[in-house]
Parts: structure tokens; sequence; C-alpha cells
């Protein structure tokens, strides 16, 4: 006689579809920095504490460590989009706390892009020896190009 094998966990956590990797490339995908922390040379870790109701969404977001200059409610911004798989657990209605944390890294400098610079070539073709026709005037062909020089 074999016996049922009972569920180990008695509450199951809420998990991010595809799990904590995609959990982080969908917040860093969201993640705005902040033109003030920007601006001040902000950078580090804000943790996020968020409540998760039995239907997976976020219903309360507090910001346990912080670094002020608009980070703080970006990341609580980004914290209230998410939305979790949750198991059901005994048919109870269960409030689950997560920790989140998001690092807020300042952006690394662009180098500089050198403008394109434009060519206009012209050049026309004339006949070397033109044929004298009665009704119609004779005119060169001509012919421009415009080249247009970008960075690579």
């Amino acid at each position: 006689m074999e016996r049922e094998k009972k569920d180990k966990d008695f509450v199951h956590q809420p998990e991010y579809p595809g799990g904590p990797r995609a959990m982080s490339q969908f917040i860093y995908s969201q993640l705005r920095y902040p033109p003030e922390a920007l601006a001040a040379g902000i950078a580090g870790r804000v943790v996020v504490d968020c409540d998760i109701n039995d239907k997976g969404e976020v219903v309360a977001a507090r910001v346990l460590k912080g670094l002020g200059y608009g980070c703080d409610e970006e990341a609580v911004r980004v914290v209230r989009l998410l939305r979790f798989r949750v198991k059901r657990t005994r048919g109870v209605r269960v409030l689950y706390h997560k920790k989140i944390h998001i690092e807020f890294k300042r952006p690394k400098p662009q180098p500089a892009v050198p403008p394109a610079q434009t060519m206009t070539v012209q050049y026309q073709i004339v006949p070397e020896t033109p044929t004298p026709e009665p009704h119609a005037p004779q005119q060169p062909s001509s012919y421009e190009y415009t080249i247009t020089l970008g960075p690579y």
C-alpha cells in the first residue's frame, strides 16, 4: 500500500511567472531613473516591502530602505506593476509579504557620436562635338548626387 505524500508547505509563497530572473528583467525594463537622482549623482539600492493578495496583485508597498531624490517613489511604482502567481492555500485567503531589492545604477555615459557629414557632387556630360539640329536645342545632361557619411 502506497501512502499519499503530504504537501510540505502549508502556505505556498507567491511566484513571479518565469521566476526571479524574469521578475528582474520586468523591473529593470519598467524602471526609469529619476532626473533629480541623475542630476545629484545618486546610486544605490532601494528595499521595498510589498503585500500580495490571494489573487497575486500587489496591494501595498512600503520603502524599508530608500535613497531619496525620487528613487523611492519610482521603486514603489514599479513594484505595484508586478503580478504574481499564487497557489490555493487550503481555501484560506492569505496576505503575503515580500521584500524586493531594486538597484539604481547610474547609466554609463554614451560616447559622443560625430555628426554626419554631407557632400554634394555635381557633374555634367557635354558631348564633344555638338550635332546641330534645327528644331531641338542641345542641352547637356547633368546629374547631382548627395552622399552622407555618418557614424558607423
